[in-house]
């Protein structure tokens, strides 16, 4: 027959066993999680900092790609005839050729209409486009033209010259001055080589100028 008091300690035993159990797995399972979260804080470290590498490499690689598909010229000119056989010379400081649109960026571009002809019409600029697919060049800002028909030099924020007709063409405004006097104007067209200069402006903004009469202003 078993004692009470046996039965309690048996239970005590039992209970303190089981502690101990559990305890010695929780400090196995403390042991190894000491173990391995260094280690796998070091392999997700050095992953991101090799993926971070990665991508500087392939954006390197990508970014010497793209120049390297760029043509780049350094003082050099573009020669050209218009419809009607009249010369025109692109020149510039240099120009780069983009490879997605075929189309020239210009710095310190300097165009001459009608070369070898008795009027030459010059345009000047800081920087500009040629398409030459689309017979256009786009100069500006900063746009000098020295009009070899009419005498006038105009400046104006932008320029555009076809160049399969000759015809230049702006509407960002522009102010011009010569021997018949002075105008302002919204836009303008430069026709035949500078045998026709047109001004115009909206209603609200008209062509205003002077006209020199005998050397004087009226």
């Amino acid at each position: 027959m078993t004692e009470p008091g046996d039965t309690r300690d048996q239970a005590d035993e039992a209970r303190i066993a089981a502690t101990a159990k559990a305890f010695r797995a929780r400090s196995r399972r403390v042991q190894l999680l000491r173990r391995v979260l260094p280690v796998a804080i070091v392999v997700l470290a050095g992953g991101t900092i090799s993926w971070i590498v990665l991508r500087s490499v392939i954006s390197d690689v990508e970014r010497k790609a793209g120049v390297s598909r760029e043509v780049t010229l350094e003082k050099s000119r573009f020669l050209g005839q218009d419809a009607q056989g009249r010369s025109f010379v692109i020149g510039f400081e240099r120009a780069v050729r983009d490879a997605d649109t075929g189309r020239f960026r210009l710095m310190g571009p300097a165009l001459r209409l009608n070369l070898g002809g008795r009027k030459v019409t010059t345009l000047t600029a800081d920087g500009g486009v040629y398409d030459e697919t689309n017979k256009s060049v786009t100069i500006g800002p900063n746009v000098r033209i020295e009009d070899g028909g009419s005498g006038m030099t105009l400046v104006t924020p932008e320029a555009v010259v076809n160049t399969s007709t000759g015809v230049v063409t702006g509407d960002k405004g522009v102010q011009g001055t010569g021997p018949l006097g002075t105008v302002n104007a919204s836009s303008y067209a430069i026709y035949e080589q500078g045998e026709r200069v047109v001004f115009s402006g909206p209603s609200e903004n008209k062509v205003r100028g002077t006209i020199n009469t005998s050397g004087s202003d009226r």
